[in-house]
């Protein structure tokens, strides 16, 4: 398949506001040993790139330095040693940088057919979500049916996914989220209690609808004062998974609770993890949340696409935190 020479890329220009990310021209990657390369259709908008994008999250070594971890595509090139996928194959893959471009590198073990009844800008939407709350909230914290699950920023695209996840596998959810809108999209996903932090505390609100007991796992990426508040909420047993800090990574914290509640605090990042890995997660969502979406159990809310031109656009709606679902750019 002859390919271009050149792309489209959207490069960071220096750390700063959306406005330093620019539409520049780069040369089309190649695939190396065990990747594939990908034409790209859609690119999902995640946190991480907004953090890449002030300077305060480096590439991995190796890393492409254009910011997108999850794209969606169709595979146009094959390197040394890939039997799977197919040339010509619909993929998602999740990557470590990259994916905001006409054409992406992605290795193969972590590309996997769109989501069964997805479009290409819902796939692509799709791995960074996925990949975390499995690994989080399954993985890690070890989500039973009958347990409840209390995910901070439940209209975010890893909340909704949160939210459909636990409740397929039989565990009460409760979200938080900042406004009355966010709380009727979560409610209409599937939770069991929103609630508005702007208008509620969680903890009080947690401790009366389990009747003083709390909840079993919490999702949480707020950290900061939320912390504390966290091993309050939690029933004995109980376990916290960390995924980001949007309210900072400092507290001051009475750890009493972690030993008299038997508690277990994990924190869990996907890009600097190993291909072999993210290989072993990969399988695992594409085995146990893949036939979800053919059971119309899972679906992607997708708030808004961009054009990629418009990569500035589609961060500062992300930093307003007004989406519900994911943001995804459009190539």
């Amino acid at each position: 398949m002859a390919l271009p020479k050149v792309m489209q890329a959207i490069e960071i220009e220096r750390p700063g506001p959306p406005s330093v990310l620019r539409l520049v021209e780069r040369p089309v990657p190649q695939p190396g040993t065990g990747e594939v390369l990908i034409k790209v259709a859609a690119a999902g908008v995640n946190a991480p790139d907004l953090l890449q994008r002030r300077g305060r999250y480096t590439p991995p070594p190796g890393a492409s330095d254009i910011p997108g971890l999850e794209i969606a595509g169709t595979v146009v090139a094959r390197g040394t040693g890939v039997r799977s996928p197919a040339l010509k194959a619909q993929v998602c893959a999740l990557v470590t940088g990259g994916g905001y471009a006409e054409y992406c590198v992605a290795s193969a073990p972590l590309c996997l057919p769109f989501p069964p009844k997805t479009s290409a800008i819902a796939a692509a939407g799709t791995p960074e979500t996925t990949f975390t709350v499995w690994s989080n909230v399954f993985e890690r914290a070890k989500l039973k049916a009958g347990e409840t699950l209390l995910v901070h920023g439940g209209a975010s695209g890893i909340g909704t996914v949160a939210i459909q996840l636990a409740k397929a596998h039989g565990s009460r959810v409760i979200v938080t989220v900042g406004s009355e809108a966010k709380c009727k999209a979560c409610l209409e996903l599937g939770a069991d209690r929103a609630i508005d932090h702007t208008r509620e505390d969680f903890s009080a609100v947690v401790a009366e609808v389990t009747g003083g007991r709390g909840v079993e796992v919490i999702l949480d990426m707020v950290g900061g004062d939320y912390f504390p508040r966290n091993l309050a909420s939690l029933a004995k047993g109980g376990r916290l998974a960390l995924i980001g800090f949007q309210r900072g990574s400092r507290a001051e914290v009475d750890f009493s609770p972690v030993l008299t509640k038997h508690l277990t605090i994990s924190g869990l990042t996907l890009r600097p993890r190993s291909v072999a890995e993210k290989a072993a997660l990969a399988r695992a969502v594409r085995a146990k949340v893949w036939p979800l979406f053919t059971a119309g159990k899972m679906k992607v809310v997708v708030d808004r696409t961009f054009p990629l031109a418009a990569a500035a656009r589609a961060h500062t709606m992300l930093e307003s935190r007004a989406h519900i679902g994911k943001v995804v750019l459009v190539v």
